[in-house]
């Protein structure tokens, strides 16, 4: 029976291997690690939540993070469950602030139907130019109405926070400059 070189025992931590970028070590770490993670996944996304895009999210953050590894504080598994654990936390914490469903195209269904004509018109414009925006434009424009901070909107999207701004500032002109080009009804 062969046994695989990358499981024997090596006097370089597999964390450290890992953070060094040896493919091998990752597979390892991958094998050796998989069914905690899967566990701790489970259990943190009984609520609906995708598993195995958490397992994904958890080795990612993992691998990132393999650097700071240091024996002297605590065992590899240990540090595996921390990141796991923190990563399944945050994954939790922003399923719980995002509503049931993002709502932006709805926006003009959502007027009073009872409204003032104009009102109902300036509704609709509103949610024609909000459709208008590139999806991530529109995207951090929903989650900022939602009370989500940049820095918020940054950890949630996966974007860069100069991007979030950016993305903020240039729909929020177009949003401007399309109702700025509507023409105003006169009684």
């Amino acid at each position: 029976m062969r046994s695989d070189p990358a499981t024997q025992d090596s006097p370089e931590p597999l964390l450290t291997r890992v953070a060094a970028g040896n493919s091998e070590a990752v597979r390892t770490c991958l094998a050796r690690y998989g069914g905690l993670v899967y566990a701790l996944a489970r259990r943190y996304e009984s609520g609906g939540g995708d598993v195995e895009d958490a397992v994904q999210e958890v080795f990612v953050d993992l691998w990132k993070s393999a650097a700071r590894f240091d024996p002297a504080i605590a065992g590899e598994a240990t540090f595996v469950a921390m990141i796991a654990r923190r990563r399944l936390i945050d994954r939790r914490r922003a399923r719980d602030r995002r509503p049931a469903g993002e709502r932006g195209p709805e926006l003009a269904a959502q007027v009073d139907p009872g409204a003032l004509p104009d009102v109902h018109a300036e509704a609709a414009q509103a949610a024609r130019a909000l459709d208008a925006l590139q999806p991530d434009q529109r995207r951090v424009l929903v989650l900022a109405c939602q009370g989500m901070s940049h820095s918020e909107i940054a950890g949630e999207t996966g974007l860069a926070l100069g991007t979030v701004k950016s993305h903020a500032r240039r729909g929020l002109a177009a949003i401007r400059d399309a109702l700025s080009d509507v023409p105003k009804e006169t009684p």
